[in-house]
């Protein structure tokens, strides 16, 4: 369904080193890297991208908005968390289980340093 998702920044060069760890530890790589922007994932399929807003105007985080990211394992989403804290991040709930929505539902919720809501999650059983 999706071709990319696009979350805006403020300061290309910190956005980079944060998602270069966070997205490195769900096992996505940075594929592109030139002029404050910096696409993650797969060059054909599944991107994501940061970068500074095409109207010239601050990025803002949206409300009510965040991204949930697959990971393959609940270690994967603990070293994702960790990534991100480690890297200007800000916790917005911890690695664990959100029995609400299913029972092997294992996430992390992190705000990238821009204010953007992230999260990492993991719907197999442990």
């Amino acid at each position: 369904m999706y071709s990319h998702t696009t979350v805006g920044t403020n300061d290309p060069a910190r956005s980079k080193s944060f998602y270069d760890a966070a997205m490195a530890a769900l096992g996505h790589r940075c594929f592109y890297s030139e002029d404050g922007y910096s696409g993650y994932g797969e060059q054909e399929r599944d991107q994501f991208w940061v970068m500074p807003p095409y109207d010239g105007r601050p990025a803002a985080a949206g409300n009510g908005v965040h991204i949930a990211f697959i990971a393959p394992s609940r270690a994967h989403v603990d070293a994702f968390h960790a990534a991100a804290l480690a890297n200007g991040g800000s916790d917005e709930g911890p690695p664990g289980l959100r029995p609400r929505y299913h029972d092997s539902y294992y996430g992390a919720y992190v705000r990238d340093p821009d204010g953007n809501k992230l999260q990492a999650v993991c719907h197999k059983p442990e």
